[in-house]
């Protein structure tokens, strides 16, 4: 079933996919498929020396409309960039890589700011008068680098940076085991897309660690202090919330749509915030008002049609009605009043490498196109909700832990 919504046009938006080509690209499997971890060629994947030189790059070309700042650094002292373009009232954050083996979506990124800030078609030069675009690529650039999903902090230096922490357990998301086939005994990180609150200035406190994967972060790692540096800067710039979050992401390698038995490309998302305690009463009964269910399907409606009209298989990622998990960003964004969207590529560095790297990268940007293209538009906002839950689900995930995807 496909759901559509809007033009074709919109849905090829900038040029940077071709449905025919899209459509005839084999879905071949070179081997059996399995979500063993083992080690793989990523080499083709945009690393941390080329994103510094392709940023400095766009920044050239630009002319000056790709705009490059720092939002923060990691504990190993790499940069995480805020790159914007455009100067619209609809402002619309992406980010890449907070899992470091989860790469697509920086490769993506880059080719959309590509294309908003150096194209002189007219199309593009409606997007950036009517959208801000702000990409975080590699937010978790000291996990990229390594080539895992944690970052790279130990949780002595977390009660260096919070001494009111000193004595108390590591945070549940701490990684300090093998996970993944990587091994962080000696190395130890966190899972960052764990780590926000919903109460933006938030302070870590004693009492809340270790916590639990259904209760708030603490924003003890950089990387998320730098995300919402972002969040609250763009705020304060514009005098609302940004009204777009997406976060790219990888899953299972073995994950198909459901009554197709076709292998993914991209599973879209909103919040996993069960319903019920948004009632009276209930934890999250005083985001009520502002928490942005609708919108944020809306938006993952709008994606799923751009990649499905490129070509692409897109599915509905696994959404039980309990799931709860308030410590993601898209999680405490929508708590915020932001409409946010997750994005799960199949598969991650350790169990398909680089293999099908071009076909995702483009399923991503056809996403995303479609999503610039209907919130520059307001069509993003004609979208019947409800049909979310029209959107084929995912065969084969039920296999998968989902602890260790999104």
């Amino acid at each position: 079933m496909r759901i559509l919504v809007g033009t074709l046009a919109a849905a090829l938006a900038f040029g940077l996919v071709n449905p025919a080509f899209a459509a005839a690209q084999p879905q071949v499997q070179a081997r059996p498929c399995s979500d063993e971890p083992r080690e793989l060629p990523i080499h083709e994947f945009t690393d941390y020396r080329e994103l510094q030189v392709e940023l400095g790059r766009l920044q050239r070309v630009s002319n000056g409309r790709v705009k490059v700042e720092t939002a923060g650094l990691s504990t190993r002292g790499r940069t995480i960039h805020r790159v914007t373009v455009g100067t619209g009232p609809k402002v619309m954050i992406v980010s890449s890589e907070i899992h470091g083996n989860e790469k697509t979506g920086t490769d993506a990124l880059l080719r959309i700011l590509d294309f908003l800030g150096t194209s002189e078609s007219a199309h593009a030069k409606r997007l950036r008068a009517a959208v801000t675009f702000v990409a975080v690529p590699k937010l978790n650039p000291d996990g990229a680098e390594l080539d895992r999903r944690g970052n790279d902090l130990s949780w002595a230096e977390v009660q260096q940076t919070f001494p009111q922490l000193a004595g108390r357990p590591p945070a549940w998301n701490y990684i300090s085991g093998q996970q993944q086939g990587d091994d962080y005994r000696t190395r130890p990180g966190f899972d960052v897309n764990r780590d926000f609150h919903p109460e933006l200035d938030y302070v870590p406190q004693a009492a809340d660690v270790p916590g639990s994967s259904d209760r708030p972060g603490w924003f003890i790692t950089p990387e998320a202090r730098a995300l919402r540096k972002v969040y609250l800067d763009l705020k304060a710039e514009r005098g609302k919330v940004p009204d777009v979050y997406v976060d790219l992401h990888h899953q299972g390698a073995c994950v198909r749509q459901e009554g197709s038995n076709k292998f993914l490309d991209v599973a879209v998302d909103y919040p996993p915030l069960p319903d019920r305690f948004f009632e009276d009463g209930q934890k999250y009964a005083k985001y009520r008002d502002v928490y942005t269910k609708d919108e944020s399907r809306q938006l993952a409606i709008s994606a799923y049609n751009g990649m499905t009209e490129g070509g692409y298989i897109g599915a509905r990622y696994p959404h039980a009605a309990d799931r709860d998990l308030p410590g993601q960003a898209r999680c405490s964004f929508a708590l915020n009043g932001t409409g946010t969207v997750l994005f799960e590529v199949r598969g991650q560095t350790q169990t398909l490498g680089q293999q099908h790297r071009e076909r995702f990268t483009r399923a991503v940007v056809a996403g995303l196109n479609r999503m610039i293209a209907d919130v520059s538009t307001g069509a993003v906002d004609r979208i019947d909700p409800e049909k979310f839950d029209t959107i084929p689900g995912t065969a084969g995930a039920e296999a998968a832990d989902l602890r260790l995807v999104d």
